[in-house]
């Protein structure tokens, strides 16, 4: 791995062990290790350099939401009367379990959320109750995921 100014380079080893570990995050170190032909301890050097160099960020499972009764995921596009209300919005959208991802963007909206529902009438719900009730929210447009079709990470 080298620093290059602002970004990291990283080796074909180090690819090779990120890979591994994105395909799955439990896979054992001497698995990999063995795979690759070096060490289990350089496999873990090198992840703590990776970890250390935030290119890594820890691991996690992956909740199916259906199987739990969550059906209904949408995309909702929040238009704030004025810039300036924009981290008292996101402090507001932090209080909803349901919002999964707030992002600030450019053009029609100024933030795009991510919400999971049980059904189309909790969504209603969150954006009558809690979503469009918080202060600076002028309005919203909502788009329901049918289906989703690509889910992955940056391929390396």
């Amino acid at each position: 791995m080298k620093l290059n100014s602002l970004q990291i380079e990283i080796d074909g080893i180090d690819k090779e062990i990120l890979r591994d570990l994105m395909e799955d995050a439990r896979k054992p170190i001497l698995q990999i290790a063995n795979k690759i032909g070096i060490s289990g301890a350089a496999i873990h050097q090198r992840l703590k350099k990776l970890e250390e160099a935030g290119v890594i960020s820890g691991s996690k499972f992956i909740i199916n939401n259906k199987v739990l009764g969550y059906k209904t995921m949408a995309f909702i596009g929040v238009y704030l009367d004025k810039a300036s209300s924009n981290s008292d919005a996101v402090r507001e959208l932090k209080k909803i379990p349901e919002v999964l991802e707030c992002h600030y963007t450019t053009g029609n909206w100024s933030i795009l959320i991510k919400i999971i529902c049980r059904d189309n009438e909790h969504l209603m719900q969150l954006l009558n109750k809690r979503i469009q009730p918080i202060d600076g929210v002028s309005r919203t447009e909502t788009f329901i995921s049918l289906e989703q079709q690509i889910e992955r990470q940056i391929q390396l």
